[in-house]
């Protein structure tokens, strides 16, 4: 289940229902695509609940259900190259999460509501999907659920409205959107909001039982985009948050404008410790979610800023410093497990593999700004997320660029730390600070490092 070809999506408008008290969940899709080719059928993802009905303009459909998670769908008249096609999807049943590479993901129960979110593929739990990260769209989520309950999803809340004991809220998604940054969280909240001082409309949403710490450390996120716009450029959307949910999800996910946290990070570590896991997603707005992945073996290039922006701000608080961190993990010695895969393609059970893609992604960064230094680093940082906002760059044209600016070739460099699954040569002889250790969990975010402690 990695995405389909021959169309691109356009726009998702998704209508939810759903009820925690028997885990029903009743939808309505309504995509929007164009054809990138002429198609007598075409595929989406999708997986476990049951479809009622499937019309494509307006026309019932023919579809079939092939190897548990493909939607073969069959038009009733085929689509010609360049047009623009609906199609319309009801369903209806109890969502069961999905296994992957991240572990579980999908419609999570919790206490009182639910929360959905995952990676790589769990989109496909909820709604009907071109299930890639390349295909992104934009989106418009109504969530309908008992009054009394409030339901937080991405990007711009539009409206509330109640009828018959069931209260709607509806969020438009800000901006383009890879499928797995989607999310709703469905319970009792604690919900803060306010503007930052450029504007930006903040929502953060804090499971009602866990309290202020919190909203405390989440407060931090405007101070956070403030520092990295300074290194990176601006923010790339329209809206900022966080929601924090009391289960045992053991990850947290940058789920686009607003990053989803297990309770665990605020309830059993310091506010450092809680603030680098902050960091480390508002910087996946930039990495990740502004500029997605072509698939998912760059995803280095989503996780090792996003591990970086942590250094980067650890050496702005006053503790290791990027080049610090950098001396530390060059002094694992060669034949460690740390260097056993690559990182630029670590393959399908390793996409989330801590050390081969956080920090490894992360010392990549640092070779660059050694070998360029770190004015020329910046500029290869910021020009990359300006000029593929609310596109797609991978590992070549990442190379280019920092070939382009830095008027250096690189070839060498980036095959050493990203396809060799060995000590680079690069690291020398590294030994850390005195004093220094490795770190505790700098690129924090991932169900592995919390289950190890790190």
């Amino acid at each position: 289940m990695d995405g389909n070809g021959g169309y691109r999506v356009r726009h998702y408008g998704l209508k939810i229902r759903y009820n925690p008290a028997n885990d029903r969940l009743v939808g309505r899709a309504r995509i929007k695509a164009v054809a990138k080719k002429d198609l007598s059928r075409f595929n989406l993802d999708f997986r476990g609940l049951n479809l009622s009905s499937i019309t494509v303009d307006g026309a019932e459909a023919r579809w079939k259900r092939r190897r548990g998670h493909e939607l073969v769908i069959t038009p009733k008249q085929g689509l010609r190259q360049g047009r623009v096609f609906e199609v319309i999807a009801s369903y209806a049943g109890v969502p069961k999460l999905r296994q992957g590479a991240l572990g579980e993901g999908g419609v999570f129960r919790t206490d009182d509501g639910a929360v959905i979110v995952g990676q790589p593929q769990v989109a496909a739990t909820w709604f009907p999907v071109n299930d890639h990260p390349s295909d992104r769209a934009t989106y418009t989520i109504h969530l309908t659920v008992p009054a009394g309950l409030e339901a937080i999803s991405n990007g711009r809340l539009m409206g509330r409205s109640s009828s018959g004991g069931w209260r709607t809220w509806t969020w438009s998604g800000g901006g383009k959107m890879a499928s797995y940054l989607a999310t709703a969280a469905i319970g009792q909240f604690d919900v803060r909001r306010y503007r930052t001082a450029d504007g930006v409309p903040v929502l953060d949403a804090v499971d009602s039982q866990i309290g202020n710490r919190a909203h405390r450390v989440l407060a931090k996120g405007e101070a956070i985009v403030r520092f990295l716009a300074r290194r990176f450029g601006p923010y790339p959307f329209g809206a900022l948050g966080g929601i924090v949910e009391r289960h045992d999800l053991g990850f947290a996910l940058e789920t686009q404008t607003r990053p989803v946290y297990d309770s665990i990070i605020f309830t059993e570590s310091d506010d450092a410790f809680a603030t680098s896991f902050v960091v480390h997603e508002l910087a996946h707005m930039w990495y990740g979610d502004s500029v997605a992945v072509p698939d998912w073996r760059h995803i280095w290039i989503n996780e090792g800023p996003a591990t970086y922006s942590g250094w980067l701000w650890s050496g702005a608080k006053g503790r290791q410093r990027p080049r610090e961190i950098f001396a530390s993990l060059c002094s694992v010695p060669p034949g460690n497990e740390f260097w056993d895969l690559k990182t630029g393609d670590p393959g399908p059970a390793n996409l989330f593999d801590y050390e081969a893609v956080y920090l490894r992604g992360a010392m990549t960064l640092q070779a660059v700004r050694r070998a360029v230094g770190a004015e020329t680093f910046f500029d290869i940082m910021r020009t990359w997320a300006t000029e593929r906002r609310g596109g797609t760059g991978g590992t070549s044209q990442f190379k280019a660029l920092a070939e382009r600016l830095s008027d250096r070739q690189l070839d060498g460099l980036f095959r050493q730390w990203l396809f060799r699954a060995a000590k680079p040569r690069a690291c020398g002889r590294a030994q850390p600070a005195a004093g220094a250790s490795l770190p505790r969990l700098l690129a924090p975010a991932r169900r592995t490092t919390l289950e190890k402690g790190a």
